[in-house]
């Protein structure tokens, strides 16, 4: 355990971790703004590409899709953990400048002003802005197996990719808990997708966007969180960004409790209106049963 923590929060290139445009890859605007474009324009050009070919068939990728679902699972189990003693040991090291003034749940929450994005928590919120970019390839393999581009998805990773930015750039509050929270459901949803994609049996409820709505409303408590400390406690380092932020996910929230409201409703649709009752039911012969079923479709046809 005293390996672990050394190389996942004691080591020196993590303790003397700095965001800085000149040394850290990816860290201009300009590298921002010109990522989330080819992004978009690559994954517009893929879906109009498969149409004018009018491919009908899924692109065969073999095991890439499980590679990068187990990929993604690993990362995000090392962030995880890695932030999580981070945090632990900059609480320890910081206590005596704060400690007046805030609780170590309170730190989690609202940063004190000030706060440069430097240290062991802000090593870990570079590697996971980093692995955003791997999440991006998600979006190609849907393209590719299912020949269809969501709005919703390419608009849900761009702000991502911008809000781990800005949790960097501003030194943003909050960035922790919402770390730990979004690694945490992404080590248990991309775990359970490499387990389908190697063929395992899925689970009967939607075992994904269940695990997306509860990372929503997480994510939620931890705005209404940090904008009660602000007024409370006399401020919170990057509230700016944090406005901005709480825009964005606001309205990603209401494109996914819309999708979420629509997917109930066809589900209901499309189960029988009647049900017959279970002791009758087992005297009926095929025949029968087939025929109500028929004419179940034709009513709701």
């Amino acid at each position: 355990m005293q390996s672990i923590k050394y190389w996942l929060s004691e080591h020196p290139c993590i303790v003397r971790f700095r965001w800085s445009h000149s040394q850290s890859w990816g860290s201009t605007w300009s590298f921002l703004f010109t990522s989330i474009a080819a992004y978009i324009a690559t994954a517009a050009f893929l879906h109009l590409f498969l149409l004018l070919i009018r491919r009908r068939r899924p692109v065969p990728l073999g095991p890439i899709p499980a590679l990068h679902s187990l990929a993604m699972a690993l990362i995000s189990v090392l962030i995880f953990v890695g932030i999580l003693f981070s945090a632990a040991a900059e609480i320890r090291d910081t206590r005596w400048f704060w400690r007046r003034s805030k609780t170590p749940l309170q730190w989690l929450f609202c940063f004190p002003l000030g706060t440069r994005p430097s240290g062991r928590v802000f090593f870990w919120s570079y590697v996971f802005y980093l692995s955003r970019f791997l999440h991006l390839f998600r979006t190609y393999l849907k393209v590719l197996r299912r020949r269809r581009l969501a709005f919703f998805q390419v608009f849900n990773q761009s702000i991502l990719l911008c809000t781990s930015y800005l949790w960097l750039e501003f030194s943003q509050s909050f960035q922790v808990l919402a770390i730990l929270s979004m690694t945490l459901v992404y080590s248990m949803v991309y775990g359970y997708r490499f387990w389908t994609a190697i063929g395992l049996p899925s689970a009967c409820p939607p075992f994904v966007v269940n695990c997306q709505m509860i990372l929503l409303g997480c994510n939620l408590v931890w705005h209404f969180g940090v904008l009660f400390l602000h007024f409370l406690k006399g401020g919170c380092n990057g509230i700016g960004a944090w406005v901005f932020n709480s825009v964005l996910n606001a309205f990603i929230l209401l494109l996914f409790l819309n999708f979420y409201v629509k997917m109930h409703l066809s589900k209901r649709e499309d189960a029988p209106l009647v049900q017959p009752d279970s002791s009758s039911a087992r005297h009926r012969t095929g025949s029968e049963m087939m025929g109500d079923r028929l004419t179940v479709k034709a009513k709701n046809g």
